[in-house]
């Protein structure tokens, strides 16, 4: 296996990890399947300012994992969400760690102080993901999303990488 920074030629395998998520889970929010110009979009617009890795397996990309702004306001700029996507075939094998693990060691050579992961809820394999990397959760909120018919919470989990 083999991590390495993300490019533009990627947005075709990661709509093919992604949008399985949109159209058969409530893991995203999102309800529209995403083109390859719209994720490629995507990649180049959080690559200016963020890491963003995939991992190959026999040069397919089985997962992939990005940092995105906390928030806007100039006073968040040590603070980032963390995104992971593993391909539905590779769950339940590491892959998500190995990925995820990688971009929480590339966030504190950058100087973060703070990320945080966001989760809808119940998700065993995230929050045990997260809560294995290090993060605790520290919020939960009811009821924020509406998908499939019915209503979806989101937790929050954070890790503080720097003193």
């Amino acid at each position: 296996m083999n991590i390495r920074s993300v490019e533009l030629t990627d947005a075709r395998s990661i709509c093919g990890i992604y949008n399985y998520y949109v159209t058969d889970t409530v893991i995203t929010f999102e309800e529209e399947t995403v083109s390859e110009e719209e994720m490629a979009g995507r990649i180049e617009k959080i690559t200016s300012t963020h890491p963003w890795f995939v991992l190959e397996e026999d040069g397919n990309v089985i997962a992939y994992a990005y940092a995105s702004p906390w928030r806007v306001r100039s006073a968040y700029r040590f603070s980032a969400e963390l995104t992971v996507y593993v391909h539905r075939d590779w769950t339940g094998r590491g892959v998500g760690s190995k990925i995820y693990n990688h971009l929480i060691k590339n966030m504190e050579e950058r100087g973060f102080h703070c990320l945080y992961g966001v989760i809808a809820l119940p998700n065993d394999g995230s929050s045990g993901l997260h809560e294995k990397s290090g993060f605790t959760k520290c919020g939960h909120f009811h009821e924020v999303g509406f998908k499939f018919g019915r209503w979806i919470d989101v937790g929050y989990w954070e890790k503080i990488i720097s003193v």
